[in-house]
């Protein structure tokens, strides 16, 4: 129900907005709706949407995978953490459109110049979170593996990996939020289809109904897999921590 009163509210703030403002610079729900529908009538919709969660999730797991393996060898080897923590902390403080502009001419506006720059872009906060809970790994459990000869394969998985858990989960949810962003940077600049591109032709036209359909999809889109995927995910890896009374 608070959901609900609050989606209300958003849209009868939107109207009287749209109504002081005029419907040239924000288009009422209704001008928008139209939009969307047409959009999906074509086909248009489905196509950009399909196209833009593809490469977030082929970025995602690529960034996720390399980063949760660099952040745990720099968390427990220190040779490591000192070669690579000049080049994280320039990966840190680059700015994604730098990243992504170099991608491209590097190596063209291709889709794997794109889902490139779109990884190394969440890469380093992958990285550093995973360093830091490797960190915090209780030794004690590591000495307690080696008494008893646990193989190394078994102690990862059934000792290492539940102390990691909450550091990956709050890598990936950061980080999905983060990849939703730069993709529609990386699609606006040099991609042929998805929300950023058409994004990208709607402002180029000055048309606010196309640019705020393609926006709200793309953000209810992104509150769905919140709700359905992340949220349980992270929740399911934080269950054996207490709860607050």
């Amino acid at each position: 129900m608070l959901r609900l009163v609050s989606f209300a509210l958003f849209l009868l703030t939107w109207w009287l907005a749209s109504w002081l403002v005029g419907a040239t610079k924000l288009p009422a729900p209704p001008a928008v709706l139209t939009a969307m529908l047409g959009e999906a009538r074509s086909g248009a919709l489905l196509l950009n949407l399909s196209a833009t969660l593809g490469r977030v999730a082929l970025a995602f797991v690529l960034a996720m995978t390399l980063g949760t393996a660099i952040g745990y060898l720099m968390g427990r080897v220190r040779l490591a953490n000192r070669l690579g923590d000049p080049w994280l902390i320039l990966l840190l403080n680059l700015p994604a459109l730098v990243v992504i502009v170099l991608a491209y001419i590097w190596a063209g506006l291709t889709e794997v110049a794109a889902i490139a720059a779109i990884a190394i872009n969440k890469l380093p906060t992958a990285v550093v979170t995973l360093r830091e809970g490797t960190r915090t790994l209780d030794p004690a459990l590591d000495e307690m593996a080696t008494v008893f000869a646990i193989p190394r394969g078994k102690a990862f998985r059934h000792i290492i990996l539940p102390q990691l858990a909450p550091y990956i989960a709050a890598a990936a949810r950061s980080g999905l939020s983060l990849v939703w962003k730069i993709v529609l940077v990386a699609e606006f600049l040099g991609r042929p289809n998805g929300v950023g591109f058409e994004i990208g032709v709607a402002f180029q036209l000055f048309d606010m109904p196309l640019l705020l359909a393609y926006s709200l999809s793309f953000a209810a889109v992104v509150l769905c897999i919140e709700t359905i995927l992340v949220q349980p995910f992270e929740a399911r890896l934080s269950r054996w921590r207490p709860r607050a009374a």
